[in-house]
């Protein structure tokens, strides 16, 4: 079968992000200057780097962090409206020393601040994917299996 003989194939944007927790179990999240909402650290894998490596990069990136990453949390088939097919990762980052949080600097400009938020008040800082995503990655850190999920939602 040649290259023409080929059947289509997704070719989707593959992106990976962290989910760092407090001491009382929130989650950090930043605020990109190019969003509207609030996001986890993390960014779009680069050719060639897996989706673990981009993670590590983008807190380095981001927070000016360098950090270890425990397992895989959440894959999330993620297909948005103009941007087209994604695969989306989150890792399990643990819990932030505070020698770690005094350290986080932006240093490229793409975040302007941080917060830790309650898993219940997830809502109030970014789309409904993102809330689902993030609560099903909670929820696969507290049981300990990695999820599947499509737009957020595990299956």
């Amino acid at each position: 079968m040649t290259a023409n003989e080929m059947p289509p194939m997704a070719t989707p944007r593959v992106a990976a992000g962290a989910l760092f927790f407090d001491d009382e179990g929130r989650v950090l999240l930043v605020r990109p200057s190019y969003k509207k909402h609030w996001d986890i650290p993390g960014g779009y894998v680069e050719p060639g780097e897996s989706p673990r490596t981009a993670c590590l990069r983008e807190i380095e990136e981001e927070l000016s962090l360098t950090t270890a990453l425990g397992p895989m949390l959440v894959v999330d088939w993620a297909p948005a409206e103009h941007e087209g097919d994604k695969l989306l990762f989150i890792f399990d980052a643990g819990t932030l020393t505070t020698e770690q949080v005094e350290a986080i600097h932006f240093a490229d400009g793409e975040l302007t601040e941080w917060r830790y938020v309650t898993a219940d008040d997830l809502e109030h800082y970014g789309p409904p994917r993102l809330t689902r995503r993030l609560r099903t990655a909670i929820a696969s850190r507290n049981s300990g299996i990695a999820a599947y999920a499509e737009h957020g939602k595990a299956l």
